[in-house]
């Protein structure tokens, strides 16, 4: 099986993510619009109880964080993805970086850059006149999240959580 782990943004920010999502994502009915912590990793049962004991280890010290997503961003010409762009504070890029050790699944494949998926398995030609609509859309929303999911992917390709965790460390 496989786990990941996320935060989930406000209903706010879903709403209005699900709102392009629904049409442009092809992921759109496996999860719902969240922040990747720890992308997937591959385990069994043992592992995932595992996983879930060093988070409650690691929540304990982590700390709340404050985001705001500002605009829209593409990981063009890589991948046709478009994506909310989330600003953070540094025990965002704290907790991921302790989420990628050795006993969660090793270091990770990519650097970090804290997103929600609005659009992907698009084609090129789709992501230009999505992106450079959704360029020119207000967008200004600012949330603290203060609690991260475990998730665990079921055989039909959907993800469901295993646990939540409370980040309890202080300033």
């Amino acid at each position: 099986m496989k786990y990941g782990i996320v935060a989930f943004p406000s209903k706010e920010v879903q709403d209005f993510a699900n709102s392009y999502r629904m049409r442009y994502d092809s992921h759109y009915a496996q999860l719902p619009p969240h922040i990747t912590l720890r992308s997937e990793v591959e385990t069994d049962e043992a592992g995932l109880k595992a996983v879930a004991d060093q988070l409650l280890e690691i929540t304990k010290n982590a700390q709340a964080f404050d985001i705001s997503i500002p605009k829209v961003g593409t990981f063009k010409p890589i991948n046709n993805v478009i994506y909310l762009k989330v600003d953070a504070s540094e025990p965002l890029y704290d907790l991921n970086k302790s989420l990628h050790i050795d006993a969660l699944g090793g270091a990770a494949e990519y650097q970090y850059v804290p997103h929600i998926t609005l659009a992907q398995g698009i084609t090129a030609d789709e992501l230009d006149d999505i992106y450079g609509q959704l360029r020119m859309t207000a967008i200004d929303f600012k949330e603290t999240i203060d609690r991260i999911h475990l998730l665990y992917q079921l055989e039909n390709g959907s993800w469901t959580v295993f646990e939540t965790y409370r980040l309890q460390g202080t300033e």
